[in-house]
């Protein structure tokens, strides 16, 4: 399915992707952007995950949040300055508990075999290393554009930075692109716009009736981050928005 084809005139365009998003695999539940996170939510019903990509020091598209190794790792440094056979290496589990120890950073290559094998979909978020936006952009789309190709629903590549979901359009037009925003600052739509994105994903406080209006009325998807309050989660159901992406696996059923 092309999730950019209008179904009919003056209609949003085509939206394949389920309501509920597990973030980082599951939450808190386990350690965020291993595979033991993505089958523990996976456990729990969701068939939509968003996780975090970035680049090794020789290319290699794996996944991790932070910049540097020390949350959720037990190396040093900053990861995108390592080989991937440095980073491969590395307890990724333990920082959550003893249950997950020796757990590994997986690539994206990994991750999309596991969604790929079960049916999963995925919101790729492009986190570059500082410095590195360009480069990890074009990176993840083209990895992206492989791994997936030929799949009835691509990922979703999103990202807070511009110049990577630009460098993503550029290197793989045809994925769909949402931009991530925490604040509304001076023309974040006409961005979103500029870089044909489908979807803009917001700090759930953001969305009220006027802004869904203006960003549907622009053709695109209105999502959120991170909901883990039932009370929030009803709110964005009323106004009418599209995607929830949670921690709270345990707590909300995407059924």
């Amino acid at each position: 399915m092309n999730p950019t084809a209008v179904t009919a005139v003056g209609a949003l365009p085509a939206w394949p992707y389920p309501l509920w998003i597990a973030h980082r695999g599951a939450g808190k539940l386990a350690p965020e952007n291993t595979l033991a996170a993505f089958r523990l939510g996976a456990a729990h019903g969701y068939r939509m995950f968003e996780c975090d990509a970035k680049l090794s020091a020789d290319g290699v598209v794996f996944l991790m949040h932070d910049a540097a190794l020390e949350r959720t790792t037990n190396g040093q440094g900053i990861g995108g300055e390592l080989p991937w056979h440095a980073l491969s290496q590395l307890d990724a589990g333990s920082w959550h508990s003893h249950s997950f120890a020796g757990e590994a950073l997986p690539t994206l290559e990994a991750l999309a075999r596991f969604c790929q094998a079960n049916g999963h979909l995925l919101n790729i978020e492009i986190k570059p290393t500082p410095g590195t936006e360009s480069a990890t952009g074009e990176a993840v789309a083209r990895v992206a554009a492989r791994l997936w190709a030929g799949a009835d629903v691509p990922p979703l590549l999103t990202s807070f930075k511009p110049d990577a979901l630009a460098a993503a359009q550029a290197a793989a037009p045809e994925l769909p692109r949402g931009l991530l925003v925490d604040t509304l600052w001076t023309g974040w739509l006409e961005k979103a716009q500029e870089l044909g994105c489908a979807a803009l994903v917001a700090n759930h406080a953001l969305w009220d009736s006027a802004h869904v209006a203006r960003v549907h009325g622009a053709g695109m998807r209105c999502l959120s981050y991170t909901v883990n309050d039932e009370w929030v989660a009803q709110h964005l159901l009323a106004l009418g928005t599209d995607g929830i992406i949670t921690d709270r696996v345990d707590l909300f059923s995407p059924s």
